[in-house]
């Protein structure tokens, strides 16, 4: 394994020597790259996901045939007149003078149009003690929750005169409004908070503020370029408010991860007694390749997303694959240069009680080197505690359960209208979210289309899939007609995707289905939900063989070793299988979810899974490579393996602990959210890093390493073929270089 070539080789090598030499040419390049990706995605626009795209199945179906109709659907609000303690009746005249009360007051508003009265429609509860008052808001529907609040005044001044009952809105609309005012700011100071905190995990790390603001800096413009570009790429692949949320998370946790690994290390060389120029090379011939291997495997990890079918997936993906590549290129182009220029700057802006702990010792930590003496004393002990200790916190998972949050599960009772939307469940089950039958035919007031319209109304009762009323409401200019159906079940996603079976397999191909010409596809809340699912379950199976195949090829080919791919695989998955079992134990069973302000809801939001998987598989790449590297390199050195394993874990444990720190961090700054499915997300991100970078990194890998001594490095005689990327240097063997000869053994 002896170093066969002492000259800089490989493309992070010759990225960095050329940046050192041309630092103002480099800094000026990514400026200018930065202001023209902005300003040219800014003139662009960006083009969001349209409805139609979000999903397939009968949801994409039915959106496109509203959307080639040009029917703007109108945000649709209910108000709940509902008697308080049982003595009062809809047919009451106390009741009824409410119900007048409340479609006057809303009239009134001149906000609102197409009122109907429960007593013409039927809404009015089996128990006869509630009855819903249905209107649509004018406008724009997307902009309706801003001129909801006279309607909402109104209907509490009806409430105020009419004290025996309850009477509540929901809707649309005001659901809208109630979140906005609840949770507007909430996704944006977590959003906010992120760079703060990262950068005070820096300033510890670095002990200077020069050096903790180079990677929080790089990071940032690495967001803003690629929000530009994700304005120019969005005329290909529409993108979305969940893409860019995901791009700023991705990219802050890479870009300061991949400037954390290339600046460490540069400061590691010049404490060794290094010039700086010398210091700056290693750093790009190690650290700078780690960051590339690492940037491309996330990318391809990444790029899994773009292969569920899903616009939303496809718009993260692409997002976050962009922001990826371009933090992987600022850091090994940019961040030469700067440091170039910086030279002993960096370590300006000391912080004073850090600066005596961290210029002692020799950079390794203490704790690390004491955990790695007792795993490489007893290794099989050390993989079988820790991996079974890891198996178990992975078993919830078996049992996990996927769904779309509803109401309740989602934001709990903390708000008024969760209890308003409960209540309107309770007594009118489905009536809230119903199934939503978009018939399309020739002409939609053709007597056989009427006659299956009325079959389809009677027969959705009679199935057992509503309890009705069943509403129909016709477009004639269009010959569209939207079929209402609330669905037996209500909030229930697993009993109302029974009666949505039922309407979609049994009632439907016996009325509508027999009139030729005609297009029914059934829509809603509940239909969306098990569309994704199914959309989802058949994408998971090509993602994760995508992600694990290219992975599994790019280790093998960046460290010429069949041993390291396998293993870096096995315990990627690992990783994500804890990862998996913390979500179903803490947020589908309960388990401790008081201790992260959460709450068990008896599920786990649906797209997260895939989305953990992409994310996590990729994010663990960066430790993975960045400490294998180090080990291969004191390998090639000569050490013997023991020694390569705890001489590359412990001089990187401080730079892997800084970042895993600044990811769970901020990941952890998402699981403060109201929403549970953003809970979700942030725990299920934060344990999962926090896992990788102690029990993986620190127990496991080495534990496994030395196990298996020298078969580390197996290549087996006929993969000789494959080509070598490895261009791994020794330290020792890269000397100052003068002028005259540095373009010959530094190439550009």
């Amino acid at each position: 394994m002896g170093n066969r070539d002492t000259r800089v080789r490989g493309l992070a090598a010759r990225a960095g020597g050329w940046s050192a030499r041309h630092r103002w040419a480099a800094v000026g390049i990514w400026v200018l790259f930065v202001v023209l990706a902005m300003g040219i995605g800014s003139a662009a626009g960006t083009v969001e996901v349209k409805e139609s795209d979000q999903l397939k199945g009968e949801t994409h179906t039915a959106a496109r045939i509203i959307e080639d109709a040009g029917i703007e659907e109108p945000a649709s609000e209910t108000v709940l007149v509902q008697s308080r303690d049982g003595s009062l009746k809809a047919t009451d005249p106390a009741f009824r003078d409410a119900v007048a009360a409340v479609a006057e007051a809303v009239d009134a508003t001149g906000e609102v149009t197409d009122i109907t009265s429960p007593y013409d429609t039927g809404t009015i509860a089996k128990d006869g003690h509630s009855a819903l008052v249905q209107f649509d808001m004018r406008g724009d529907s997307d902009t309706a929750g801003e001129r909801v609040e006279p309607v909402l005044k109104a209907v509490e001044g009806v409430q105020k005169d009419h004290a025996s009952l309850r009477i509540e809105e929901i809707g649309g609309a005001s659901m809208m409004k109630t979140f906005d005012d609840a949770f507007g700011d909430d996704f944006k100071q977590a959003e906010y908070s992120a760079v703060p905190v990262a950068l005070g995990i820096l300033l510890i790390a670095f002990g200077a503020l020069v050096a903790a603001l180079v990677p929080v800096a790089l990071a940032i413009t690495a967001i803003m370029a690629t929000m530009g570009l994700m304005g120019i790429v969005s005329h290909f692949q529409p993108m979305d408010d969940t893409a860019g949320s995901v791009m700023l998370l991705v990219g802050l946790a890479v870009g300061v991860d991949y400037c954390l690994f290339y600046l460490r290390r540069e400061r590691e060389e010049r404490a060794a007694g290094r010039d700086p120029e010398t210091a700056l090379r290693i750093a790009a011939a190690t650290s700078g390749r780690a960051v590339i291997v690492s940037g491309v495997t996330v990318c391809v990890a990444m790029a899994g997303m773009l292969f569920t079918g899903l616009a939303t997936f496809e718009a993260m993906g692409l997002a976050s694959l962009m922001v990826v590549a371009v933090a992987m290129i600022g850091s090994v182009t940019v961040l030469p240069a700067l440091l170039s220029l910086l030279g002993e700057r960096v370590e300006k802006g000391r912080i004073p009680f850090l600066r005596r702990r961290r210029t002692q010792g020799s950079g390794e930590s203490r704790f690390w080197s004491a955990v790695l003496k007792g795993v490489l004393a007893r290794p099989l002990v050390s993989v079988l505690v820790a991996a079974g200790a890891l198996l178990a916190i992975a078993a919830p998972a078996i049992g996990m359960k996927t769904q779309n949050l509803t109401l309740d599960q989602e934001f709990g009772d903390s708000l008024p209208i969760v209890q308003t939307y409960n209540r309107v469940n309770e007594a009118f089950p489905g009536g809230s979210e119903p199934a939503e039958v978009i018939v399309k035919a020739d002409d939609i007031n053709a007597a056989d289309v009427t006659a299956a319209l009325e079959k389809f109304k009677e027969q959705a009762v009679s199935s057992g899939a509503s309890r009705g009323p069943v509403e129909i409401k016709l477009h004639d200019a269009q010959n569209i007609a939207y079929v209402y159906v609330p669905l037996i079940g209500g909030s229930d996603l697993d009993k109302a995707g029974e009666s949505l079976t039922t309407l979609r397999d049994e009632v439907r191909p016996a009325t509508l289905g027999k009139v030729d010409g005609v297009e029914a596809p059934i829509t809603g809340q509940v239909a969306g939900s098990q569309d994704f699912n199914d959309q989802l379950a058949g994408a998971v199976a090509p993602v994760f063989a995508f992600v694990v195949v290219f992975a599994f090829a790019l280790m093998l080919l960046s460290f010429r070793s069949l041993t390291v791919a396998i293993t870096s695989i096995v315990l990627n998955l690992l990783s994500v299988g804890a990862a998996y079992g913390i979500l179903v134990a803490v947020f589908q069973h309960g388990w401790g979810a008081s201790l992260v302000g959460a709450e068990g809801v008896g599920a786990i939001i649906t797209w997260l899974p895939l989305f953990l998987f992409v994310i996590l598989f990729g994010l663990s790449m960066d430790y993975h490579v960045f400490v294998v590297s180090r080990i291969r390199e004191a390998r090639l050195r000569g050490r013997t393996t023991n020694d390569a394993i705890k001489h590359g874990v412990v001089t990187t444990a401080g730079v892997v602990t800084s970042a895993a720190v600044i990811m769970v961090a901020v990941f952890a700054i998402f699981g403060t959210l109201s929403m549970q499915s953003m809970k979700q997300m942030g725990v299920g991100l934060a344990a999962a890093v926090l896992i990788d970078a102690t029990i993986i990194r620190g127990v496991l890998l080495p534990a496994v390493m030395a196990l298996l001594g020298e078969r580390n490095w197996y290549l087996p005689k006929w993969l000789h073929w494959l080509p070598d990327l490895t261009h791994d240097e020794s330290p020792e063997a890269i000397a100052p270089v003068t002028r005259d000869d540095e373009d010959e053994r530094v190439g550009v």
